[in-house]
């Protein structure tokens, strides 16, 4: 599968939105969460008013579309995301649309990430994943490791 990587456009941060709706771990494929799960001010964080210094996303396309997305924002505000640890560590977030995901296109993405983020400078990242999501296995298959828990979640760290 031919796909590139490459940092996403201003005139494509709408599309956050949807890829938040793709990031959210589906545990009954048949029975999908509504759309307006999105709209909840602890998903919304991670998408609105995209674009400030410490927002970074980078996109994954084939054949000019877009097909996946990974960001990271310091999100240290009165709603902190799910992984939060920190008002000076980039939270994670990724996501890709069905059909690419199990390709690998994923860890690529992850990897192009935590290079940015070597290269700004920061030293560590976060992200926070359903216990029972595929996708645990991918990040610690990556160097991120469990520093806690919540509920159902396990809060992951990367020492860049």
């Amino acid at each position: 599968m031919n796909y590139q990587i490459r940092p996403m456009m201003q005139s494509e941060i709408y599309l956050l939105k949807d890829f938040a709706y793709e990031a959210i771990f589906q545990k009954d494929e048949q029975n999908l969460l509504p759309r307006s799960e999105i709209e909840k001010p602890e998903i919304k964080i991670f998408y609105e008013d995209f674009g400030k210094p410490d927002d970074n996303c980078l996109v994954a396309v084939i054949d000019n579309k877009i097909i996946g997305a990974v960001w990271t924002r310091i999100l240290s505000g009165d709603i902190k995301g799910f992984g939060n640890i920190d008002a000076q560590t980039p939270e994670f977030a990724i996501s890709l649309y069905k059909e690419y995901r199990s390709k690998g296109i994923g860890t690529k993405l992850m990897l192009a990430m935590l290079q940015l983020l070597k290269e700004k400078g920061y030293k560590k990242t976060s992200l926070a994943v359903q216990k029972n999501n595929y996708a645990v296995k991918m990040y610690q298959n990556i160097g991120f490791k469990i520093v806690g828990e919540k509920n159902e979640e396990y809060i992951m760290v990367y020492e860049l």
